[in-house]
């Protein structure tokens, strides 16, 4: 069957006005109105903004500021050319209004046909609205989550499962392209501690007091230890500890990849430590650092020079027994990721991995590459709060939260949306009780009723012999649909700023918007209405434009948009 060309994405009203910039910034030097910028790599970036006061416009620029003294031209004689290209050249349809401000900035205001036209290309393309073309189009390896397999997945360890598929979802509506990459470290004395713990339940001892592991998952583990294994783990000359933590470090991974579906989180690749030994990537790593001559021993260890790259202090590859450090598997990582043709490498990591990061970035320069591309994103903690009491989690003493257990009690979307609904390094406070709650006091149950309601709109019109129509010109005169339009509008804006910041609560600050902007226009306009059948069929398309804008903003969140609630 040959291929069938889907429907383009609605052009971006605000990159449309960045555009529309560009192309009089460029026929004002044409014209002569104003001179080139002498030396290229001087000319600044445009920047197109929303002032906070709507009454300055839709959009305003500083572009003549920025120009003014790579231009030697006062900012307000450069504003006044920019304006003049503007009004008079092929955008001029664009716009409503263009006003010069001192010091020197352009206030743009959106002609209503631009927002018409958008509303219409929503309407003919929902699944494209709200995906741009890449701001800088990247491979981008992500890597989230990485819990040890030595126990459930925890609300805390948890949060990078929220945090890193939304980052995730925003990066390939901006057009990146993604690999999510889940590490494991199966090879290390977590492991062994928990394959000590299983067995001295399989013996019928207590758990060792020192490093052991407790909790109903470790008797589970015990019990199910098949024998064969035990068989294996206790014959002669086999470590125990080691054998049975092997076995119970891959079926707490079974848990943990059950956990993520449930969630909805699905990764492309899942490393293991043990396998960056083992396919000798570690080694390679270890040799280039010392053939870059940033490798030396001391005291019986190996040391990498990681204080002459920005660390406070070098740092041990090997210890004097010869064991490997953290570092040493991470270096060799690094190593396997870039040579997997990744642009950028971003980790999401507890905030106690704070003192790692210079470390690694070090040994991703000596390996030659740019230590920007490795970029580390910090996780704020997480208090669980249930009746107003913090709930301690720590996977030796067993007295946790899983994953599991949050999503039994708010479900999937209500735990989406908090832990999506605050920047990744801040701390936050889980209130099981308002996740849980049926009311508008629930920001997720808030939007999700404003999709459901429109959608009991869209059906309550149909029953009335009504339809949306395919455009609504005409009807932004009215304040109610204006207002609606132009936050509707911004959808694409949000992912762009959201990409090129790779922070991405912005999303549902922007759902909860929208939400509270529809109720206000159905509050203000009657939509169902048979006495006037045109404008209610172009209310009817504005509520549709909007039922999509906000179904895709949640989808954006991994959140279910319901036609009913």
């Amino acid at each position: 069957m040959p291929d069938v060309a889907q429907p383009a994405a609605p052009v971006a009203i605000r990159a449309g006005v960045r555009a529309a910039v560009e192309r009089a910034w460029m026929a004002a030097v044409g014209s002569g109105a104003l001179p080139a910028v002498a030396d290229p790599a001087a000319a600044p970036g445009i920047e197109v903004e929303r002032p906070a006061n709507a009454a300055f416009g839709d959009f305003a620029t500083n572009l003549a500021m920025k120009l003014a003294r790579p231009l030697r031209r006062a900012p307000l004689e450069i504003a006044e050319a920019l304006a003049a290209a503007l009004r008079t050249g092929p955008d001029a349809a664009l716009f409503e209004s263009v006003e010069v401000a001192r010091p020197g900035f352009l206030n743009l205001r959106v002609a209503a046909q631009a927002y018409e036209a958008l509303v219409a290309g929503v309407l003919a393309a929902p699944a494209a609205w709200g995906r741009i073309p890449a701001v800088n189009p990247r491979r981008v390896n992500v890597e989230f989550v990485s819990a040890n397999p030595t126990g459930p997945l925890t609300v805390g360890n948890a949060r990078g499962a929220f945090v890193g598929d939304l980052l995730c979802r925003v990066l390939e509506a901006g057009g990146q392209h993604v690999t999510r990459e889940y590490y494991f470290n199966d090879s290390g004395a977590q492991v062994t501690n928990l394959g000590a713990s299983v067995a001295a339940l399989r013996r019928g001892e207590p758990v060792p007091e020192k490093d052991g592991y407790k909790g109903a998952y470790v008797e589970t583990l015990a019990r199910e230890l098949p024998d064969e294994v035990w068989a294996r783990a206790t014959a002669a000359g086999a470590d125990t500890a080691v054998e049975v933590g092997a076995w119970a470090s891959r079926r707490v991974r079974g848990m943990i990849e059950a956990s993520l579906a449930r969630l909805g989180v699905q990764f492309d690749v899942w490393k293991s430590e043990a396998s960056l030994y083992d396919e000798g990537w570690v080694d390679r790593a270890v040799s280039q650092l010392r053939n870059a001559g940033q490798v030396y021993e001391q005291d019986g260890a190996v040391w990498f020079r990681a204080s002459g790259y920005g660390d406070d202090k070098d740092r041990v590859i090997y210890k004097s027994d010869g064991s490997p450090t953290y570092f040493t598997s991470d270096t060799g990582y690094t190593l396997n990721k870039f040579s997997r043709g990744f642009d950028q490498l971003i980790y999401l990591w507890g905030v106690d991995h704070h003192g790692t990061i210079a470390r690694n970035r070090a040994a991703a320069q000596v390996l030659g590459y740019q230590p920007d591309r490795y970029k580390v994103i910090l996780l704020g903690w997480v208090r669980f709060v249930a009746d107003g009491v913090e709930v301690s989690m720590s996977k030796r003493a067993g007295t946790f939260v899983t994953l599991d257990d949050l999503l039994d009690a708010v479900g999937v979307d209500a735990a989406r949306w908090f832990f999506g609904s605050r920047a990744a390094h801040v701390d936050i406070d889980f209130d099981i009780e308002l996740a849980r709650k049926q009311s508008a006091d629930n920001p997720v149950f808030y939007v999700q009723y404003a999709h459901a309601r429109i959608a009991s709109i869209l059906r309550k019109a149909e029953a009335a012999g009504l339809a949306p129509a395919t455009s609504i010109e005409g009807l932004l005169a009215g304040e109610p649909e204006a207002a609606l339009a132009r936050v509707l509008a911004r959808l694409p804006e949000v992912v762009e700023d959201a990409v090129i910041a790779e922070e991405t609560q912005g999303v549902t600050a922007y759902a909860t918007e929208l939400a509270t902007q529809f109720h206000a226009f159905y509050r203000d306009a009657r939509v169902v209405d048979e006495a006037a059948p045109d404008r209610s069929a172009r209310r009817l398309a504005l509520a549709l434009a909007t039922k999509t804008t906000l179904a895709n903003a949640l989808g954006l969140l991994g959140i279910s948009a319901p036609e009913s609630m």
